[in-house]
């Protein structure tokens, strides 16, 4: 029996907080096509960026602007037929540098009962490449992409099929308004040394894209975002036939130079007055023009090509990905996270097949103990996975405590395709695989947000530990875990020996040796039989 385009139909809303304004985006989804079209944008100019001077703390002002503009999105996704579960929601540089965001993203959860990722510069530079990618057909020829934020810029090389470079640099069209821009117009002198420091600032990005360059490839540099699409808005206005859309819109480097070079020349009252530009864009034009000449010049770049789509658009085609819709084209981003673990896990020199054998084990527990030692519905198994392949990393850095070292670097490391809190719940399973459980005064367990993530955490941290407890050996030596419930508080688990002769004593005992822990922290028995026969 066919689905009916009617059912195979599914909104989902994507909001992005960034540091100049919220953009809220709603789509649908068809899931038979595996696809979607956009429904609705809308844009509001929140300056979450312009912080308070002394603390760095997101202000008052900005805050409420904030919330005002997310009641207002998440009201207007409701009426469109979104469930709450289908708004993803993601914040970036002003949140993430802010050291109030947590607290604002938390008040957020419990006032408006949206759950908000804050993502790293580098996640941020993936996400806009999906929403790119979504947009324009790459074909054989790489990409180079830009995207200039309030408060960040990312640069990613990519291809269809791969990114090979995801870069994020603290300087943004907000950012330098904000620290850099006190007289306008600016004075020469102060151009000048703005230039300077947007080379400076992006100088590693570009040095990074141009290693991964193959030999002779000239990409094409696509522009998305606020400072981008104004220049294009501006350029487009005086062709004799402007476009309907600004998608593949093309500017040249001389048209940029001579727009920001009248821009330079103009009052605040003026630029506003230009076809193009809102209010609030002329606030903050000069700035972003001045970080998009530099990085055109930088990258020896000629011409750019416009791209309507970015982040908004990249958060709908991540939960495209991490609903199964989406397997072919974007083969190397549905499997993003995998490949990051693994990335992580060579470069601290983990044991891979061990690693893989702690894995195994503890997702044979996971089916096997689901609704005895947990009750999750599927979204910690992927954790439980990257934190088993993880968990020994610490050892990097040194053998004893090596959990607590695991925990550093999986929450200091770069794990594309996991949310920032999906990121410290891998690293706080890994940190309780062994050795004490949960306390409230661990940094670990105090950086978890709310309840249900303690309890996620917890349990499979358990689940974790009794699988590192059956990896004693440098060789492999149990075949299988057989696990059976002894009523609703205890439960008994034989284990399989890989050959017949093979004694596994030490593992039981191992395995014993979590009973305690088990016991007290779920109140479930654990008994270790002897092998059968």
């Amino acid at each position: 029996m066919t689905e009916s385009p009617s059912s195979s139909l599914r909104p989902v809303a994507g909001i992005d907080i960034g540091t100049n304004s919220i953009h809220l985006l709603i789509a649908q989804v068809d899931t038979a096509l595996r696809s979607f079209s956009v429904l609705l944008t809308e844009k509001s100019t929140t300056r979450l960026g312009e912080r308070d001077p002394e603390t760095g703390d997101l202000s008052p002002e900005a805050i409420e602007r904030a919330f005002t503009t997310l009641r207002h999105c998440r009201e207007l996704a409701a009426s469109h037929g979104v469930q709450p579960g289908d708004v993803v929601t993601a914040a970036t540089s002003a949140v993430r540098e802010a050291p109030n965001g947590r607290e604002f993203l938390q008040a957020i959860q419990e006032q408006l009962g949206l759950e908000v990722d804050l993502v790293s510069g580098p996640e941020e530079a993936r996400l806009i490449y999906l929403g790119v990618l979504s947009g324009m057909a790459f074909g054989d020829q790489p990409h180079l992409i830009l995207d200039i934020g309030g408060g960040s810029t990312e640069l990613v090389l990519a291809d269809g099929r791969d990114a090979r470079a995801l870069t994020s640099t603290r300087v943004g069209a907000v950012r330098l308004q904000r620290e850099f821009v006190h007289d306008d117009p600016l004075p020469p002198q102060r151009v000048e040394f703005l230039r300077a420091f947007i080379q400076g600032s992006l100088e590693p990005a570009v040095l990074k894209v141009r290693q991964r360059l193959e030999a002779g490839e000239r990409p094409v540099l696509v522009a998305t975002s606020g400072t981008a699409m104004a220049i294009a808005a501006m350029a487009a206005a005086e062709d004799p036939r402007p476009p309907l859309r600004l998608q593949g819109y093309r500017v040249s480097r001389e048209r940029l130079d001579q727009l920001l070079a009248r821009l330079l020349g103009m009052t605040p009252a003026q630029r506003r007055a230009v076809p193009g530009l809102n209010e609030r864009r002329a606030e903050i034009i000069v700035p972003g023009a001045l970080i998009l000449q530099t990085a055109m010049a930088m990258l020896g770049a000629k011409e750019l090509v416009i791209c309507e789509r970015a982040l908004r658009e990249g958060l709908i085609v991540d939960w495209m990905l991490r609903n199964d819709l989406i397997v072919d084209r974007f083969a190397f981003q549905s499997s993003i996270r995998q490949r990051t673990v693994l990335h992580q896990a060579q470069r601290y020199g983990v044991d891979l097949a061990r690693a893989e054998r702690v894995a195994s084990y503890a997702l044979s527990l996971y089916c096997q103990t689901q609704g005895l030692l947990h009750s999750d519905d599927g979204t910690g198994r992927q954790l439980l996975w990257a934190a088993a392949m993880l968990h020994s990393c610490g050892q990097h850095i040194n053998t004893g405590a090596y959990h607590k070292h695991s925990w550093y670097l999986i929450h200091h490391g770069e794990l594309l395709g996991y949310s920032d809190s999906e990121q410290l719940m891998v690293a706080a399973i890994a940190r309780y695989h062994r050795r004490s459980l949960p306390k409230k005064r661990h940094e670990a367990w105090q950086l978890l947000e709310g309840r249900e993530q303690r309890r996620l955490v917890a349990s499979m941290a358990l689940l974790l530990r009794m699988a590192v407890a059956l990896d004693r050996r440098p060789q492999p030596v149990v075949a299988g875990i057989q696990l059976r419930r002894d009523g609703d508080s205890a439960c008994s688990i034989r284990l399989e020996p890989m050959a017949s002769d093979l004694d596994l004593s030490l593992e039981r005992w191992s395995l014993d040796a979590c009973a305690p822990a088990v016991e007290e922290a779920v109140g479930v028995r654990l008994r270790v039989l002897e092998p059968s026969g």
